[in-house]
């Protein structure tokens, strides 16, 4: 039996285990259609998941009073934005969790999902490593049984700084048992994910 290069997978979810365009179109037209009242608070949200990537680069020190990066989007959104946290978390787990799981597992990236199953079956270790809550997804997608563990901003386990810091990626590594030299990444963000990857000294492939 061949020797294999990695003994671990850390896969990023967004992007990465289904094609996002598709995904992508279909929320607008559900957001158009049923959702418009929601828009300006998912567009702050994702504004502010940006900010705080940069805030991270910038400063590597940075402490977040939040118990993590996404409650800090969900107080900076509702500050920005006049409502209270309550209000802006119902919209999102709405119309960013709960709503899309229809068209994820329609435009899942079958080919990744059959490789992950392979490499699980021949012994290979599987963590998912996300900048954001990912449970609902991975069940959504029927996949949740593919990951040993999961590392997700949100979570509890989740990281407290977003990629490109390798925080969740070594957290995974470390709980799986495995150096990171042993571990690929697997992501759709060569800034991102790429970036987290190198700075954990683990290898990266780009969906």
């Amino acid at each position: 039996m061949a020797t294999r290069s990695h003994d671990a997978w850390l896969v990023d979810l967004d992007g990465t285990l289904y094609s996002p365009l598709w995904v992508k179109l279909a929320m607008a037209g559900e957001l158009a259609l049923f959702g418009w009242r929601a828009l300006p608070t998912l567009r702050r949200f994702r504004q502010e998941h940006e900010a705080l990537r940069g805030e991270f680069e910038s400063n590597g020190q940075l402490i977040l009073e939040q118990a993590s990066p996404y409650l800090a989007q969900l107080e900076r959104t509702a500050s920005a934005l006049g409502r209270s946290r309550e209000q802006v978390e119902r919209q999102v787990v709405d119309w960013m969790q709960n709503r899309p799981g229809k068209w994820l597992r329609r435009f899942a990236r079958k080919s990744l999902l059959e490789e992950l199953k392979a490499f699980r079956a021949e012994g290979g270790r599987t963590a998912l490593v996300s900048d954001y809550p990912a449970e609902l997804k991975l069940a959504a997608l029927g996949v949740r049984s593919l990951f040993e563990i999961v590392v997700a901003n949100g979570e509890p386990n989740g990281p407290r700084r977003l990629k490109p810091h390798p925080e969740g990626l070594l957290r995974a590594a470390e709980q799986l048992g495995v150096p990171p030299e042993r571990c690929l990444v697997i992501g759709d963000r060569r800034d991102a994910d790429g970036e987290a990857a190198r700075a954990a000294h683990m290898s990266f492939r780009l969906v």
